[in-house]
C-alpha cells in the first residue's frame, strides 16, 4: 500500500512539471515563416467590412 501511495504522489507530482525554456525575442525582428496572401490589402479590407457589417447591426 506505501508504495501504491508513493507512486501515484510521484506521478501526480510529474503531471505538474513545467518547461522553463525561455524563448527571448528582438524587438521589431519577425522570425516567423513568410505571411503570404492570395488576396490584396484592398479584397481583405473589403471581407472584413462585409463580415462587421453582417455582425454590428446596430452601428
Amino acid at each position: 500500500m506505501k508504495y501504491c501511495l508513493l507512486i501515484i504522489t510521484l506521478l501526480g507530482l510529474t503531471a505538474c512539471y513545467e518547461d522553463t525554456d525561455v524563448t527571448l525575442h528582438q524587438p521589431g525582428v519577425y522570425k516567423g515563416k513568410v505571411d503570404t496572401h492570395t488576396q490584396t490589402k484592398e479584397e481583405r479590407q473589403a471581407i472584413l467590412q462585409k463580415r462587421l457589417s453582417q455582425v454590428q447591426t446596430d452601428r
